[in-house]
């Protein structure tokens, strides 16, 4: 059973280093006051805060189920950061996002996964598509596998699109019991041959109190929502109780990980 307190060190960005024009939300490589280079997603881009709130909770869930995830820090951003910057694009997305954001550890010389070169491993391919399935990740495909190999190990990243019951607020309870028919289109799912036998093991590392311990570190900043009629802790306690609702209905999701894996036959 997982027990390790979960803590996210605090790092100052000191310098902008070059965006990774990715998909719509514009990430960047950045160095911080600790010295180490990270990839820093950004409050101001995309869905905003959701999608901090969904790499954050995708990759710590990730991590607690023992999956490999670059360390995520919160990254401050100065009011002066980025004046100099001479993409309008670029210090406008700075300009706005000012404050708390997220980054990843940045894997220096790590390659992308290619799932025609590299076969994973049966019982780790079943953990993944697990985790994708229970954190509605409908980002780890053969066009976007969002994985890399580093030091010949397998690690996860970019989990901004998990979590999708956030942007339809209303309906996060249907969506929680709900399976998951994206998992069809999983870069892993051919492999995951050991599903049920791992899912006990899944379901025991996110007791109630750990999904509580993950959910807190939501920062109360992210979750001030313009128009929103709860308040921020209220806010947090539905990711709560979003997440403790999918994993006592997690039989819902590997039977479509099942019956998905049947029309590959």
């Amino acid at each position: 059973m997982a027990t390790n307190k979960i803590e996210l060190r605090t790092v100052n960005v000191t310098r902008y280093i070059t965006p990774l024009r990715e998909g719509g939300s514009l990430p960047a490589l950045a160095e911080a006051d600790d010295d180490f280079k990270y990839v820093l997603k950004f409050r101001g881009a995309g869905h905003g805060v959701k999608a901090l709130i969904a790499e954050l909770l995708g990759g710590e869930i990730a991590r607690t189920l023992g999956l490999r995830v670059p360390e995520l820090v919160f990254a401050k951003l100065d009011e002066a950061f980025g004046r100099s910057e001479g993409d309008e694009e670029i210090q406008d997305l700075l300009k706005g996002s000012q404050g708390l954001n997220l980054a990843l550890h940045f894997l220096s010389g790590a390659l992308t996964f290619d799932p025609v070169v590299i076969t994973v491993d049966e019982n780790l391919a079943s953990k993944i598509v697990w985790l994708d399935a229970f954190i509605t990740n409908i980002d780890r495909t053969v066009k976007n596998t969002n994985m890399l190999i580093w030091h010949k190990e397998l690690w996860l990243i970019d989990h901004g699109a998990t979590f999708y019951f956030q942007h339809a607020w209303g309906d996060w309870e249907k969506a929680a019991v709900s399976p998951f028919p994206y998992i069809k289109d999983h870069v892993l799912l051919s492999q995951a041959t050991t599903v049920e036998e791992i899912h006990s093991e899944m379901i025991a590392l996110l007791p109630d109190e750990k999904l509580q311990e993950i959910t807190n570190l939501i920062p109360l900043d992210w979750l001030n929502w313009e128009g929103a009629e709860m308040n921020a802790a209220e806010i947090r306690e539905v990711y709560y109780q979003f997440l403790v609702l999918r994993r006592n209905n997690a039989n819902n999701f590997v039977k479509q990980i099942q019956d998905a894996r049947e029309t590959l036959v």
